[in-house]
Protein backbone atom coordinates (compact mmCIF):
# COMPACT_ATOMS: atom_id res chain seq x y z
CA UNK A 1 0.00 0.00 0.00
CA UNK A 2 1.11 3.72 -1.17
CA UNK A 3 1.71 5.80 1.81
CA UNK A 4 3.91 8.36 1.15
CA UNK A 5 6.22 9.95 3.62
CA UNK A 6 5.84 13.65 2.64
CA UNK A 7 1.88 13.91 3.14
CA UNK A 8 0.09 14.57 6.38
CA UNK A 9 -2.92 12.43 6.61
CA UNK A 10 -6.17 12.25 8.64
CA UNK A 11 -8.38 9.85 10.74
CA UNK A 12 -10.89 9.97 7.91
CA UNK A 13 -8.71 8.65 5.10
CA UNK A 14 -7.78 11.99 2.78
CA UNK A 15 -3.76 13.19 2.07
CA UNK A 16 -2.77 16.63 2.63
CA UNK A 17 0.07 18.44 0.48
CA UNK A 18 1.00 21.78 1.96
CA UNK A 19 2.58 24.28 -0.08
CA UNK A 20 2.88 28.20 1.60
CA UNK A 21 -0.60 28.58 2.56
CA UNK A 22 -2.37 26.53 -0.29
CA UNK A 23 -3.39 22.88 0.55
CA UNK A 24 -4.06 20.39 -2.04
CA UNK A 25 -5.73 17.67 -0.73
CA UNK A 26 -7.44 13.69 -2.23
CA UNK A 27 -8.17 10.11 -0.61
CA UNK A 28 -5.62 8.19 0.09
CA UNK A 29 -4.88 4.82 -1.48
CA UNK A 30 -6.23 2.90 1.43
CA UNK A 31 -9.86 4.81 1.10
CA UNK A 32 -10.04 4.28 -2.60
CA UNK A 33 -9.38 0.46 -2.35
CA UNK A 34 -11.89 0.09 0.42
CA UNK A 35 -14.47 1.93 -1.80
CA UNK A 36 -13.81 -0.04 -5.26
CA UNK A 37 -14.20 1.57 -8.30
CA UNK A 38 -14.47 5.06 -8.07
CA UNK A 39 -17.61 6.44 -10.82
CA UNK A 40 -17.85 10.11 -9.29
CA UNK A 41 -16.25 12.99 -7.55
CA UNK A 42 -18.74 15.49 -6.61
CA UNK A 43 -17.49 19.10 -5.18
CA UNK A 44 -20.01 21.79 -4.91
CA UNK A 45 -18.05 24.04 -2.32
CA UNK A 46 -15.79 26.04 -4.65
CA UNK A 47 -15.36 29.48 -3.86
CA UNK A 48 -16.59 28.48 -0.52
CA UNK A 49 -15.15 28.78 2.87
CA UNK A 50 -15.44 26.06 5.00
CA UNK A 51 -14.41 25.00 8.90
CA UNK A 52 -12.47 21.54 9.24
CA UNK A 53 -14.43 18.96 9.31
CA UNK A 54 -16.96 20.03 7.47
CA UNK A 55 -18.23 17.81 4.04
CA UNK A 56 -16.79 19.48 1.11
CA UNK A 57 -18.04 16.94 -1.15
CA UNK A 58 -18.91 13.60 -1.65
CA UNK A 59 -17.17 10.28 -3.87
CA UNK A 60 -19.59 7.74 -5.39
CA UNK A 61 -18.00 4.09 -6.06
CA UNK A 62 -19.80 1.08 -7.67
CA UNK A 63 -20.70 -0.05 -3.74
CA UNK A 64 -21.54 3.21 -2.05
CA UNK A 65 -21.16 6.85 -1.70
CA UNK A 66 -18.82 8.50 0.70
CA UNK A 67 -18.73 11.97 2.43
CA UNK A 68 -15.77 14.13 1.90
CA UNK A 69 -14.19 16.47 4.99
CA UNK A 70 -12.22 18.84 4.88
CA UNK A 71 -9.23 18.79 6.53
CA UNK A 72 -8.23 21.93 7.06
CA UNK A 73 -10.46 25.46 7.40
CA UNK A 74 -10.12 27.67 4.03
CA UNK A 75 -11.60 28.38 0.94
CA UNK A 76 -11.96 25.46 -1.70
CA UNK A 77 -10.19 27.50 -4.67
CA UNK A 78 -9.96 24.68 -7.04
CA UNK A 79 -11.41 21.67 -8.36
CA UNK A 80 -9.35 18.83 -10.10
CA UNK A 81 -11.80 19.13 -13.38
CA UNK A 82 -10.07 15.72 -14.95
CA UNK A 83 -12.28 13.85 -12.28
CA UNK A 84 -14.99 15.34 -14.58
CA UNK A 85 -14.32 13.10 -16.96
CA UNK A 86 -12.02 10.35 -15.47
CA UNK A 87 -12.92 9.85 -11.80
CA UNK A 88 -11.12 6.56 -11.92
CA UNK A 89 -7.69 8.63 -11.40
CA UNK A 90 -8.18 8.72 -7.93
CA UNK A 91 -8.44 4.77 -8.17
CA UNK A 92 -5.56 4.40 -10.24
CA UNK A 93 -3.18 7.99 -9.46
CA UNK A 94 -4.73 9.01 -5.86
CA UNK A 95 -1.70 11.01 -4.59
CA UNK A 96 -1.50 12.17 -8.32
CA UNK A 97 -3.60 12.95 -11.14
CA UNK A 98 -6.11 11.97 -8.54
CA UNK A 99 -6.36 14.72 -6.68
CA UNK A 100 -9.59 17.15 -5.50
CA UNK A 101 -9.30 20.27 -4.52
CA UNK A 102 -6.92 23.13 -3.23
CA UNK A 103 -7.29 24.74 -0.28
CA UNK A 104 -6.24 28.38 1.00
CA UNK A 105 -5.53 27.07 4.38
CA UNK A 106 -7.05 29.89 7.04
CA UNK A 107 -5.49 28.44 9.96
CA UNK A 108 -2.25 27.01 9.63
CA UNK A 109 -2.25 25.99 12.93
CA UNK A 110 -4.87 22.98 12.07
CA UNK A 111 -1.58 21.16 10.46
CA UNK A 112 -0.62 20.13 13.70
CA UNK A 113 -3.69 18.09 14.12
CA UNK A 114 -3.00 15.66 10.94
CA UNK A 115 -1.46 12.41 10.95
CA UNK A 116 2.31 11.84 10.17
CA UNK A 117 2.60 8.67 7.30
CA UNK A 118 3.79 6.85 10.70
CA UNK A 119 0.55 7.39 12.65
CA UNK A 120 -1.71 7.13 9.28
CA UNK A 121 0.05 3.44 9.05
CA UNK A 122 -0.82 2.83 12.59
CA UNK A 123 -4.15 3.85 12.23
CA UNK A 124 -4.74 1.37 8.84
CA UNK A 125 -2.56 -1.45 10.51
CA UNK A 126 -0.22 -1.01 7.74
Amino acid sequence: MNIPANLKYTKDHEWVAIEGDVATIGITDFAQRELGDIVYVEVETLDQTLDRDEVFGTVEAVKTVSDLFLPLSGEVIEFNEGLDTEPELVNTDPYGAGWMIKVKVSNMDEVSSLLSDAQYKELIGA
